[in-house]
């Protein structure tokens, strides 16, 4: 399972994405790929912060075709089971120095839980949180 963070979905929601990225998701099973809830609300949250017009309309509708079509079965949720690992690895990254963002902790609870990889631009946001990350636009 390979977990695409929001910064790869926003990078395949651009008018013209980077080749590199679309070279890299288009060479793995589709079956492979998912995405989160977290990455799905700051999609969502990103788009309502937009004014009002053609253009915010626009990407909301290509988020809704990409969650309801593309990842249709392949969106996994931060259920409690995520809750309580992130609460963990939140707290350890803290004692040592490390802060953790909200939803990176969360996404890399998700694919901790789901031995999945997570694929980002921002490695450095994951290397100490104890999964493994790719970067598509360095492949």
């Amino acid at each position: 399972m390979i977990l695409l963070d929001t910064n790869v979905l926003s990078e395949l929601m651009r008018a013209k994405p980077e080749s590199a990225v679309l070279d890299w998701i288009n060479a793995q099973p589709v079956s492979e790929l998912f995405i989160s809830s977290i990455s799905v609300a700051e999609v969502l949250y990103g788009i309502a912060r937009m004014p009002e017009g053609k253009r915010k309309q626009g990407f909301f509708n290509m988020a809704k075709l990409m969650f309801d079509q593309d990842f249709a079965g392949r969106i996994v949720s931060f259920d409690a089971d995520a809750a309580v690992y992130y609460a963990s690895l939140a707290a350890d990254s803290e004692a040592k120095g490390k802060v953790v963002g909200m939803a990176d902790g969360q996404i890399a609870a998700i694919a901790a839980l789901h031995d999945a990889r997570v694929c980002t631009r921002n490695v450095r946001h994951f290397d100490y949180l104890g999964v493994q990350v790719m970067n598509p636009w360095n492949t």
